[in-house]
């Protein structure tokens, strides 16, 4: 079956006691067993739920997975992930990783004796230079949180599987819609569902995939055994954000394509990133491996006071935290969503503007980063 079907039908079957078209919330605890050790696939909702199973069913099969894990979060998932190594063990990440996982790696893992190294985008293609015998796992996102770079995902899993290492990505910003990292030879992909996957900004989760059984395994037993696990309701919210993930897709490419082209030609703009953007230095990779550019767009204002300014000028756009929702939203990832990494040398530029472009029309969203890139004080 096509993507947009098995995202309506895979693991939704109607529901065999009622004939209900959509899977139900089974908003349990627990389960009543027929006798000691019995029961129907269900004993503790914190082990499995059928509408997290019904969740974790039907996303593995948008990834192209065998197995599928939900979380409560994507740091969640992130923190189940780390859990496969030990200290002592290091990890290469790219270096401008999502702000909260830096903040992970740096202030929770790194004082417990794991190391971690930050790659820039463009070192991906010696990575093989950058991995020795203690490197565990390759940590990618493609297109990067917030500057949007991109990893050839396929080259970065034939340089970590020749070191024995595990490549995991991060898809969050492309959605198994635009990009498949276990097609590409990735050995686990991981979202935080939050965002494009649920679709609607109502609900927080997380979730891995994997083609590898032993992973598998392992992950089940980290999910059960550190709980940290979506409840139904959330596993539902997130099921009905699949139904539509293939048309929502389409149209937040559309726009943030129509968005990232008027920016470029905005003089008071001093840059733009966007892989769809021909002069973008992973233009050619993401048109390689992704379907279309996703949603996501970045740009450099004028100077930091600016960026903040305008942030605030914007009237559809709205100021705030995360992305992947059908509104647009707007941040300053240095003072936002990546303060974490205020410090480090891959720090996010302090005059970076980033963009979660929804699906409104693009006119209205040009018009109004029109009116907001002209200063109060032109106006006046």
């Amino acid at each position: 079956m096509d993507f947009e079907t098995r995202a309506i039908h895979a693991g939704q079957e109607p529901d065999p006691a009622t004939g209900a078209i959509i899977t139900p919330i089974y908003q349990t605890a627990t389960y009543v067993q027929e006798a000691v050790g019995q029961h129907k696939g269900y004993d503790y909702s914190r082990v499995a739920n059928p509408t997290r199973h019904a969740l974790e069913t039907a996303l593995a099969s948008l990834e192209s997975a065998e197995h599928g894990v939900a979380y409560s979060s994507g740091l969640g998932a992130t923190t189940t992930l780390m859990h496969l190594l030990s200290p002592g063990d290091r990890v290469v990440l790219i270096a401008d990783v999502y702000g909260g996982v830096y903040r992970m790696t740096s202030q929770v893992y790194e004082p417990k004796g794991y190391r971690f190294s930050y790659l820039p985008a463009e070192a991906f293609g010696n990575l093989a230079d950058h991995l020795d015998e203690a490197t565990r796992m390759v940590w990618i996102e493609s297109p990067s949180n917030p500057l949007l770079n991109v990893v050839d995902i396929a080259a970065a899993a034939e340089a970590a599987h020749a070191a024995g290492v595990l490549l995991v990505v991060d898809n969050t910003f492309a959605t198994p819609y635009l990009q498949r990292p276990l097609e590409l030879g990735a050995d686990v992909v991981v979202h935080s569902t939050t965002k494009y996957l649920g679709g609607h900004s109502d609900v927080v989760g997380g979730f891995a995939a994997t083609n590898d059984p032993t992973v598998a395994e392992r992950l089940r037993f980290l999910q059960k055994s550190l709980g940290a696990v979506p409840g139904p309701f959330d596993a539902w919210l997130v099921l009905r954000g699949l139904k539509t993930l293939a048309l929502r897709m389409r149209k937040h490419c559309e726009n943030a394509t129509t968005v990232a082209a008027w920016l470029s030609r905005h003089p008071r703009v001093e840059g733009v990133l966007y892989p769809g953007l021909p002069r973008h230095p992973g233009h050619e990779i993401a048109a390689r491996q992704m379907r279309d550019f996703g949603g996501m767009v970045s740009f450099l204002a004028s100077s930091p006071r600016e960026a903040e300014a305008l942030a605030a000028r914007t009237r559809l756009f709205q100021l705030a935290e995360s992305l992947g929702g059908v509104e647009s939203l707007i941040e300053v990832p240095a003072r936002m969503t990546h303060a974490a990494t205020a410090d480090a040398p891959f720090a996010a530029p302090p005059n970076l503007v980033r963009l979660s472009v929804g699906i409104e029309s693009a006119e209205d969203l040009v018009a109004d980063l029109d009116q907001a890139l002209v200063p109060a004080t032109a106006c006046a």
